[in-house]
């Protein structure tokens, strides 16, 4: 029995979220860089934001990838100016991906990353990939409600 509303909630959940009472809608923020390839910055639909992949490309189209911190913080950043234009904030945030080319760098990502979430932060897994766009060595997309 608890199965079946464990199942039947979720059910609900899906069809309330996805429900046509909250089309999709494209969010683009000024104060984050435009997208560099067929996406956008981030979708809401149904009270839910999907945010793309932001690496440490700046609005104006350059990059700084010096070092991890400063990477990992201007894609922060990113992920802020989307969050605002949609109406939300930071601790709306209940998923993130970190992509890094470099999990040793692991630490030095957590420390910049916890100035953003100081308190219940999200679920979150990191993880090493082989390359990502531009030269970056990070990528970190999120999940809001």
């Amino acid at each position: 029995m608890v199965k079946n509303i464990s199942f039947v909630a979720v059910v609900a959940f899906i069809v309330f979220a996805f429900s046509d009472n909250s089309k999709k809608q494209v969010i683009f923020a000024k104060n984050a860089p435009a997208p560099i390839g067929p996406y956008s910055q981030g979708i809401k639909t149904g009270g839910i934001l999907f945010i793309s992949g932001q690496i440490a490309l700046k609005p104006d189209g350059t990059i700084d990838t010096s070092n991890v911190e400063n990477e990992c913080k201007q894609s922060l950043e990113n992920i802020k100016a989307i969050v605002e234009a949609a109406g939300k904030k930071m601790s709306d945030i209940t998923k993130s991906t970190i992509y890094t080319t470099d999990l040793t760098k692991f630490s030095r990502i957590n420390e910049v990353y916890k100035n953003y979430f100081m308190c219940d932060p999200p679920a979150r897994e990191t993880i090493q990939v082989s390359a990502l766009p531009k030269g970056a060595h990070i990528e970190i997309s999120a999940i809001a409600y």
